[in-house]
């Protein structure tokens, strides 16, 4: 198995180069929400406060972090360390995640210079509290569970420019210091980062059980946390398929289908059991009834379930599709489609309150924000492993 490397690639590409674009693009929306107030850049209201940001920056961003945490239980607890080669991936890319999710809440909350306060104004009896808490927390867990990959590269070789130099032993000191402690202890904060992500990835469906009566019936059940929970398993292994895919393509890497196919074996098994309780639920609650008025939440649940989980998980039964690099990612990238088809139905489609006459559309300053968002973790992806060791140049793993 080779070790993960820098890969000292050209950064300035073409592709870089767009995403600048909507990256300034993302910047002056965020100046103007944060000159002009909320409501200068947004199509939110007090009946609609929640839209695109909390939507896709918030939830779905929390739910397609789900790599990271799952390869983890699958490569260190369960010692399956054949899939050690995706890990480092999955982690930068649930860290980076996380990342944003804190700073898309910075954005949408009224008082951003104020989110701190819930570490110490505790209400334990609020579901946002808990989610709130397991965030912050799991995000620290992440920098910890990637500071060895800095010490990797760095340790002994620290050479910091000017007046910094005066540091370099003081750095390489705490380089050495913490890579040698965290090798000791490092399984408490994967367990624990595990822990953490259930629960708020589940908390994040307990949050819409408070509006029995603005959230379609479609979405409405009391087994949310739970499709919430399942669904972020069933993703998370679906988008290290994706990011791997791509990452692989757009630095001319070896193919990682000897490791990213029996991935999707798994998938079948998690997206069974997330299908099997979806509709379950709609027989159970005799909500599929809702299927056949014709309205546009109910294209948008059948969009999301057809092409987001049945067609994908029916992919994925036949060999010759799990051992195609474009039948796999073609099933990720549906499935991954899915949830944040889901995560934006559960929010904004089929939300909706009954004192609000109005269809709630994101302004252009929500998309803005959000594209560049994206961009700008895209961009930092970009930087982090052209010189840091994280992607491996040549990947000849066997079983």
């Amino acid at each position: 198995m080779m070790k993960a490397s820098p890969l000292n690639k050209k950064i300035l590409t073409p592709g870089v180069l767009v995403l600048l674009v909507f990256m300034a693009a993302g910047a002056i929306a965020v100046i103007a929400r944060f000159t002009g107030g909320i409501g200068y850049v947004t199509n939110l209201s007090n009946a609609r406060p929640w839209g695109l940001w909390v939507g896709v920056d918030v939830a779905t961003g929390v739910a397609l972090a789900a790599g990271g945490f799952t390869t983890a239980a699958l490569a260190h607890i369960l010692g399956k360390h054949y899939y050690e080669p995706i890990t480092r991936p999955a982690l930068l890319t649930a860290a980076l995640g996380y990342t944003f999710v804190v700073l898309g809440l910075l954005v949408d909350i009224g008082r951003s210079w104020a989110i701190w306060k819930p570490i110490f104004n505790w209400n334990t009896n609020s579901v946002l509290f808990e989610v709130a808490m397991c965030v912050m927390v799991y995000l620290n867990v992440l920098y910890i569970e990637f500071f060895p990959i800095i010490a990797e590269q760095f340790k002994g070789k620290v050479n910091l420019p000017g007046l910094l130099s005066a540091f370099n032993g003081l750095t390489d000191w705490i380089l050495t210091i913490g890579d040698a402690i965290l090798d000791k202890i490092m399984w408490i904060f994967i367990i624990l980062g595990v822990v953490l992500s259930c629960m708020h990835q589940s908390s994040l469906g307990s949050l819409m059980l408070v509006a029995p009566t603005k959230l379609h019936p479609l979405w409405y059940t009391p087994i949310l946390p739970l499709l919430f929970l399942t669904s972020a398993f069933a993703v998370g292994y679906p988008m290290v398929v994706f990011e791997t895919t791509i990452a692989t393509a757009s630095f001319k890497l070896d193919s990682e289908m000897n490791i990213l196919s029996p991935l999707t074996r798994i998938t079948i098994v998690l997206l069974g059991i997330y299908m099997f309780l979806k509709l379950g639920d709609l027989a159970v609650r005799g909500t599929w009834i809702y299927l056949l008025d014709g309205t546009y939440q109910t294209n948008s649940f059948v969009v999301e379930m057809l092409f987001g989980v049945i067609v994908p998980w029916i992919m994925l039964l036949f060999t010759k599709i799990r051992n195609s690099k474009t039948g796999i990612f073609t099933a990720a990238s549906l499935i991954v489609g899915g949830v944040v088809l889901n995560r934006i139905n559960v929010f904004i489609v089929g939300y909706k309150p009954p004192l609000s006459e109005n269809v709630y559309f994101p302004a252009p300053g929500e998309i803005f924000v959000t594209l560049g968002l994206i961009a700008t973790l895209m961009f930092v992806y970009r930087i982090v492993v052209t010189y840091l060791p994280v992607l491996q140049e040549s990947r000849e793993v066997s079983p």
